[in-house]
């Protein structure tokens, strides 16, 4: 065991100073990590903010008094019960992202800095919300966040904390609401469903009456030109019977009985083949002078003798039935 009474009086004194000095540089050098700052105090007042790095403090007069986190965080916000403007409740829970920007203000201007953002969001939640009817709230989550981190970070600004993001993470209607709603969803679809039927019903109408009535228009015209075909037709015969009566006048003027024998034929054997040609005819009684149906085709064998004699020059022969 060494013996310490032999040691000078000096150089006890020495060792005594040096491991003095040791203790004093180990109590005045401070390393501050990156994404922190440390606040220092001087008898109780603070006098500067060290920066990430290596430090110089006076020992026993300075102290490091706070060493605050400067990157951003993320805080949880509890679920809450909201009544919305409708007086309808929701349960609504999310998170809010902030970070320290000034050292000095978040570690003197407030206490407990994480309790009071949260208390802070959770009480602007319940006034933007409440402010809303649920069908705004379930469908303008960006303007609830938006308002949210307008109010919030305001007020925290004299904290020396910036709040980055507010998220509403869920809204959870009561179950006896979520059921009116998809009732409601369901009416809304059902209503829009026999909405677009109609229409198409009615479009299907349209269609329907438009083709109907290109359909007369076309059996219109086709009837306008089928009377006018006929009425062409009828013409071009009145023409021909025109003529025909022109001639046959003009033969009868000329004393020429054959001619007058030939179109009295031709409307007997016409007449007889409207008769035989109808339908509800079975039977048929014929009246009439036969003699005077003979007379008639002699009076055509005549006219046929007379065109083959002008063309052969030959002079015809008096039949049997001809009168003198």
């Amino acid at each position: 065991m060494a013996d310490f009474s032999s040691i000078d009086p000096f150089t006890g004194f020495v060792i005594a100073f040096l491991l003095l000095a040791i203790v004093l540089v180990f109590m005045g050098v401070k390393t501050v990590p990156q994404g922190t700052e440390f606040t220092v105090e001087r008898f109780g007042k603070y006098v500067k903010t060290l920066k990430p790095g290596l430090h110089l403090i006076v020992p026993f007069i300075d102290r490091v008094s706070h060493q605050l986190n400067m990157r951003e965080r993320v805080l949880d916000v509890p679920s809450q019960e909201v009544i919305t403007k409708d007086n309808a409740m929701v349960t609504v829970d999310g998170v809010v992202f902030f970070q320290i920007i000034d050292a000095a203000m978040s570690a003197y201007e407030v206490n407990d800095m994480e309790y009071a953002i949260l208390n802070l969001t959770m009480t602007n939640i319940r006034t933007v919300m409440g402010s809303m009817d649920l069908d705004e709230l379930l469908s303008k989550r960006d303007k609830i966040n938006s308002q949210l981190l307008t109010v919030v970070d305001d007020a925290t600004d004299p904290w020396g904390v910036k709040v980055t993001r507010i998220e509403i993470k869920d809204i959870t209607p009561p179950r006896d609401l979520v059921d009116a709603m998809a009732r409601q969803m369901k009416a809304e679809r059902d209503k829009r469903a026999n909405v677009l039927e109609a229409e198409g019903f009615r479009q299907a109408a349209i269609l329907k009456a438009e083709g109907e009535k290109q359909s007369a228009i076309l059996e219109a015209e086709g009837r306008r030109e089928a009377a006018y075909r006929d009425a062409e037709a009828r013409e071009r015969e009145g023409e021909a019977e025109a003529k025909v009566t022109s001639v046959m006048s003009d033969a009868i003027a000329e004393g020429n009985v054959q001619a007058v024998n030939y179109f009295v034929a031709q409307k007997y054997v016409d007449a007889l083949q409207t008769i035989g040609s109808a339908r509800n005819q079975k039977v048929i009684l014929m009246p009439m002078e036969a003699t005077g149906i003979l007379g008639s085709l002699a009076g055509v064998a005549e006219l046929a003798k007379d065109a083959f004699g002008k063309g052969g020059g030959s002079t015809p022969t008096q039949g049997p039935w001809e009168k003198e």
